[in-house]
């Protein structure tokens, strides 16, 4: 991929942004910080999100699914097996990016709403399996805590958290802007035509799924280190989906900024919510905000600063 004026610009602003985070823990307090650090967990999440369903427009309601997968192969390692983390958690993404191929690789033969309802049966199968088979194991409805932190401390924790979400999202923008990320975007608007182009849209397709898949068992490996537990109830119900899909439409899919964006705008608002609106009301709230600025401006957060961004460079010439 050759380096235009365009890409370097880009290119700066990611590195403006890494520094303006790295210098955060300056001048914030750590429950700042532990807010910011579930930002880029949710952020990874959504960006994983964006690069399948965003880029190839096959909608996936499964994303807890490989998330579950990453989170319960390290935990059941390190916790049961006393497997050390710097085995588990690479087993865990492995274990994702494998296991999420076997059942998903049917369902990428199909799409639309079909593909959905398959990714969200996935979801749920994943749900219950972990209930009832070798609860032992799995832990059951109770699932497993005390699970061994990587680093200890908010600024440490922020510090790692933002690195990774970071590298991954400077990853995925340039995947995105080579000509397989234009490939990938093609099979959003016309499947057929760019078979007929020759290309092998199902291998194109999986390899987008195998990102997504990855980007998601790094995400759910580190996480669950993180709170130091996992649970089926928390893991797999309908608003962790929920949150992660307003996360990516509501900063702007198909970017992969917009994502990060959205998860950092979702993050602070359901915390600042919390005081206020203890319950389950909130997410009542914070859904409505999204539909309507959704409906306003489709495009999403990512579109608004865009455009604002445009408008300052004509105002200046």
């Amino acid at each position: 991929m050759s380096i235009d004026r365009e890409t370097l610009r880009y290119l700066g602003w990611w590195l403006a942004f890494g520094v303006l985070m790295c210098l955060l823990p300056l001048v914030v307090g750590t429950g700042t910080l532990r807010i910011l650090i579930f930002a880029h967990f949710l952020a990874m999440f959504a960006m994983s999100w964006d690069f399948l369903s965003g880029r190839t427009g096959y909608i996936s309601f499964g994303h807890p699914f490989l998330i579950g997968i990453a989170g319960y192969t390290t935990a059941i390692l390190s916790f049961r097996f006393d497997v050390p983390i710097y085995y588990s958690i690479p087993a865990a993404i492995v274990a994702t990016m494998v296991g999420g191929t076997l059942f998903f690789l049917p369902a990428l033969r199909i799409r639309g709403t079909y593909f959905a309802l398959v990714t969200l049966a996935f979801m749920e199968i994943l749900y219950q399996l972990t209930k009832v088979v070798a609860p032992k194991i799995t832990g059951g409805t109770r699932g497993i805590s005390g699970l061994e932190a990587i680093v200890t401390g908010a600024v440490n924790n922020y510090y790692l958290s933002f690195g990774i979400m970071f590298i991954i999202g400077v990853v995925l923008w340039l995947l995105i802007r080579t000509r397989l990320g234009v490939a990938l975007s093609a099979i959003r608007m016309n499947e057929e035509a760019v078979r007929s182009t020759g290309h092998n849209t199902t291998k194109l397709k999986l390899f987008a799924f195998m990102v997504s898949a990855a980007v998601s068992g790094i995400g759910g490996a580190f996480y669950v280190h993180y709170i130091g537990s996992i649970a089926p109830r928390g893991m797999f119900e309908i608003n962790f989906l929920f949150t992660i899909l307003v996360a990516a439409l509501l900063g702007g899919a198909e970017t992969i900024i917009g994502p990060i964006m959205g998860a950092y705008f979702l993050t602070v608002l359901l915390e600042y919510l919390r005081p206020v609106m203890p319950g389950m009301e909130r997410y009542l709230l914070y859904g409505g905000i999204a539909l309507v600025l959704y409906v306003v401006r489709p495009e999403g957060i990512y579109s608004i600063i865009a455009d604002a961004g445009r408008k300052m460079q004509e105002w200046r010439r």
